[in-house]
């Protein structure tokens, strides 16, 4: 690994540690939002010159290829070769996992700053498919999120314990570990062990693990907080359960991760204002602090972006904060760049759908994991009235996101979903983007008109997808949850489903529809002077504060500093 420079002396090394973390989009090594954030954390970094290694699993054979067959999703293999993008390490450590040796490797993956600066930092690619490990073992670093509970624990034991170790083995200091979400948990156990071993007293151990962890908790959702029977725990870490008391800090009932790094955490924060509000609530006796998610401005603005930009945004690449100028652009201009990443868009549409678009029709934008609390279908509720909408202002969807392929009801929708599609036929052009990814993602976020968010409320932590499309100045049309609390400045940033309280079907269903038929679609057909300055106001106003680059800089001055 390239040895620390002068400039990163300054300030603490933190090691961040998360599950999944989007680098490339050849890599399998994400799933979705949480490992795209820890990419964007990533190529902050490098573009702020920050002294950060990140630290994440191999995912070989990756998370899986969606294919689309009859409107149902197919999971295909998603191996990818690691030799392609990074540079295997010559360093290993053992750990004991089930009573067995298992040796933990590594690769190094450099993530280079996109602006102007000769900067990069180390991504550490965890791998267990070494000649030394069992067959079972070597599997271990196989797939991300896949197996069951024993499988998923000797993951996070690899990780945390293994991510750890594998870093003392190289030489690399480290002032600050921080989890990404309770995956990583382990990691404090690994950290209180050597304490221990050391002499030092319990009290004293704790004392300065916490001192060193920060623990970013992302999802108000139950089943996003691993837990694990203490009959399995014992069964994969061994004696290190009872030596270390881990029901003490963990729970009495079960192994909870999030229990772990919140009680071995010196600092806790949350994803946004309101999901620290909730997440207090869900933990109590815990100070949760907040830093508002965001996204890097590099990699999600158009190429259309980029260029518009660079000309009359200087420096914006590095201080994103200079978009709140986003008024001077010359209107011509930015619409010809929103046209540009629109008609790229169709293109991803026609070869992936099989549908040519109207690049003058109004396209809406729904995108992300098909789970039953993103309410998925909420745009859908109500087809005759959505019919008499488009009939007076004509428009068309494009849709993408992956069902966990464990998750039934995910694919359920997936299945309405295309089913509503074939009964809309020509009247309201539907196309599905099958294998949503960085790629689509970024052609989705920047060439629709308008970005749709349907969570059920508090269960939407943040949320970066509107946020990608604010930058690229397509508004939002979200309930009110998450980041868009924060951003929502109804008719200049873009507008809210609804009103901020618990959710009811039948209301959002009935806002989505009168926003859309009495207020988006009337300024985006009648007012053009108008809607451009919305598109303006999403970039000036969310697009400059929304990003990766203010997230981190939070970190740097609230969390690692202390």
């Amino acid at each position: 690994m390239k040895p620390t420079s002068e400039p990163e002396q300054l300030l603490p090394r933190v090691a961040y540690f998360s599950m999944e973390m989007a680098l490339d989009p050849g890599m399998g090594t994400y799933s979705g939002g949480l490992g795209v954030l820890a990419g964007d954390v990533m190529r902050s970094a490098a573009d702020l010159s920050l002294p950060m290694v990140g630290v994440t699993m191999m995912s070989r054979q990756g998370y899986f290829r969606q294919r689309i067959e009859g409107g149902q999703q197919v999971e295909d293999d998603a191996t990818w070769d690691p030799a392609r993008y990074a540079t295997r390490l010559p360093a290993k450590v053992p750990l004991a996992i089930r009573g067995r040796e298992v040796w933990v490797g590594g690769w190094q993956y450099r993530v280079e700053s996109r602006c102007q600066t000769s900067h990069s930092v180390t991504v550490l690619l965890l791998d267990t498919d070494l000649p030394e490990n069992h067959p079972e073992d070597r599997r271990l670093t196989a797939f991300l999120y896949g197996g069951d509970a024993t499988y998923r624990l000797c993951q996070e034991m690899v990780l945390g314990i293994g991510g750890v170790r594998l870093l003392a083995a190289l030489g690399q200091p480290v002032h600050k570990y921080h989890l990404n979400e309770g995956h990583a948990a382990l990691l404090t156990l690994e950290l209180l062990r050597d304490r221990l071993a050391r002499g030092e007293s319990r009290e004293d151990a704790i004392a300065a693990v916490q001192a060193h962890c920060v623990f970013t908790t992302h999802t108000p959702v139950p089943a996003g907080h691993d837990q694990f029977d203490y009959p399995l725990a014992l069964a994969c870490m061994g004696p290190l359960v009872r030596e270390l008391d881990v029901a003490e800090l963990a729970g009495e009932e079960s192994l909870n991760l999030t229990h772990l790094a919140l009680r071995l955490s010196g600092w806790v924060n949350g994803v946004a204002q309101r999901h620290a509000e909730v997440s207090r609530t869900m933990f109590p006796g815990y100070t949760v602090h907040a830093i508002t998610n965001g996204v890097h401005p590099w990699t999600w603005a158009s190429d259309a972006h980029r260029r518009l930009f660079d000309q009359h945004v200087p420096h914006w690449c590095h201080e994103p904060e200079l978009l709140l100028h986003a008024e001077r652009i010359p209107a011509g201009e930015l619409l010809a760049a929103h046209r540009e990443a629109k008609h790229a868009l169709i293109g991803l549409l026609s070869r992936t759908g099989g549908r040519a678009l109207d690049p003058q029709r109004f396209t809406i934008g729904f995108a992300r994991r098909m789970t039953d609390y993103k309410r998925p279908s909420l745009l859908f509720s109500d087809l005759a009235r959505l019919r008499r909408i488009a009939r007076r202002y004509p428009l068309q969807i494009a849709l993408a996101g992956k069902a966990h392929p464990r998750d039934e009801l995910g694919k359920r929708h997936i299945a309405r979903l295309h089913q509503w599609a074939r009964e809309l036929g020509a009247e309201i052009p539907v196309v599905y983007v099958p294998d949503y990814d960085v790629d689509s993602a970024r052609l989705l976020v920047s060439g629709v008109d308008l970005w749709l968010n349907t969570p059920q409320r508090p269960l939407e932590a943040s949320g970066t997808s509107g946020m990608k499309a604010a930058l690229n100045g397509v508004p939002s049309l979200s309930i009110l949850d998450g980041w868009w609390l924060e951003g929502c400045e109804e008719g200049i940033t873009g507008w809210a489903i609804g009103e901020d309280g618990p959710h009811d079907d039948e209301l959002d269903s009935a806002s989505l529809y009168d926003k859309l038929e009495r207020v988006v679609l009337p300024l985006f057909y009648e007012d053009p002077d108008g809607w451009l300055k919305v598109m303006q106001g999403a970039i000036a106003k969310n697009g400059a504060f929304f990003n990766s680059h203010r997230m981190v800089r939070r970190y740097v001055l609230d969390a690692y500093s202390r």
